[in-house]
């Protein structure tokens, strides 16, 4: 049986600095260790009601302040 892996995609501010809580890199790849490399991945939206899915084009880094990062978490 194939498995595609869902993730409900919560949309929780308008900002990183907006967003309570997100996974780590390292939470991320742990999670996925436990799927089949061959998984399709998808972005679920809108309680299921759109999709979306991931590509490499889709990735890219926002470099922050180590100040900025230290008053987002107070």
């Amino acid at each position: 049986m194939k498995t595609e892996v869902i993730i409900e995609a919560q949309r929780t501010g308008y900002s990183t600095s907006q967003v309570d809580r997100t996974m780590t890199v390292g939470e991320l790849i742990k999670m996925l260790q436990g799927y089949d490399e061959d998984s399709l991945v998808y972005l679920s939206h809108d309680n299921g009601y759109t999709y979306g899915g991931i590509d490499y084009n889709d990735f890219y880094e926002n470099e922050i302040e180590e100040e900025e990062e230290d008053e987002d978490n107070e």
